[in-house]
């Protein structure tokens, strides 16, 4: 029986489920290692190998969420501050959300995978949420979803109903855009020349009216690109010009690993950025700061004089 074709997939499932990719790692471990000790007792007429390890995953992240909070981002926990001076202070008691990093699976999805969906997931209680996955992204049927879940094919379609209504009430109407789309590139291309060159009235130009920027860990966040323009200007000021820009996605999104400037020479990874792209412009921009997220993007910490002016 062999188990790894599944990983990558599997590991994107109990990303949405979780809403962190170091803890979805460690639930498909799990769930490959109750699968292999039950392997003899699988009967392939049943269920397919692939349905098999799904409903294994499913009670691995269902016992994993027992009484647990959920994971948001920052702008799920309240208004946006109009205070672009406020402290910068982290809550690390909050347990965050954290992006994907597509680098590392090939999950074949996008539209599913957006940070703002997967946040809006977390609102749900986690049969609900299980039960959207599964039916609305795996395309699993009812039936197949109740033997998963050890329930009926009624209350499977009761919970994907109250699971869209949830979603649709919380989730945000965001224009889908790819990352390889050429305007899309065009987009970012434009956003790092600025950012690079720690050009705010350039950056504020590229931002839709009502752009929203947050930080996790920090729970402030900002709507309008004023506010954002005027933050942008508190970071340069802090941590000076000459920034360095590697491209990445996460999430089936764009993301940029922002390196700052060192006094001594070279540059420091300072945040790893996941944009949202709507007519060409930045519409979100969710800023991570963790190192555990800089650690699941295998991200170097440090660039050296030599290699930022090979990459100019």
């Amino acid at each position: 029986m062999d188990l790894e074709p599944y990983r990558g997939e599997l590991v994107a499932y109990c990303y949405r489920m979780v809403g962190s990719f170091h803890e979805a790692e460690d639930l498909v471990q799990e769930t490959m290692s109750r699968a292999w000790k039950a392997r003899d007792r699988y009967d392939p007429t049943r269920a397919s190998t692939r349905t098999w390890l799904y409903r294994i995953a499913t009670n691995v992240c269902l016992t994993a969420l027992e009484g647990r909070a959920r994971r948001p981002l920052p702008s799920g926990l309240g208004a946006p501050s109009d205070d672009p001076g406020a402290p910068l202070t982290p809550a690390f008691d909050v347990p965050w959300l954290q992006p994907f990093p597509d680098a590392r699976f090939d999950t074949g999805t996008r539209a599913d995978m957006r940070l703002a969906l997967v946040a809006a997931m977390q609102i749900l209680p986690p049969r609900q949420r299980a039960v959207l996955v599964l039916r609305e992204v795996l395309e699993f049927s009812a039936a197949e979803v109740a033997a998963q879940l050890g329930t009926t094919v009624p209350a499977v379609n009761s919970a994907l109903q109250r699971a869209r209504a949830a979603l649709a009430e919380a989730s945000e109407a965001d224009e889908v855009t790819e990352p390889d789309d050429p305007k899309v590139r065009a987009a970012i291309g434009r956003y790092v020349r600025a950012f690079e060159a720690a050009d705010v009235p350039a950056l504020v130009r590229l931002l839709t009216d009502d752009a929203v920027l947050e930080m996790p860990p920090v729970p402030l966040w900002y709507r309008g690109s004023h506010d954002y323009g005027l933050f942008m200007r508190r970071v340069f000021d802090m941590r000076g010009t000459g920034w360095s820009v590697r491209r990445l996605t996460a999430n089936g999104q764009p993301a940029l690993a922002a390196y700052a400037p060192e006094p001594g020479g070279g540059h420091r990874l300072h945040t790893l950025q996941v944009l949202t792209i709507t007519g060409g412009r930045v519409a979100r921009n969710v800023v991570f700061a963790d190192p555990a997220v800089f650690e699941a993007f295998d991200l170097p910490q440090r660039i050296s004089s030599d290699e930022f002016d090979q990459r100019r």
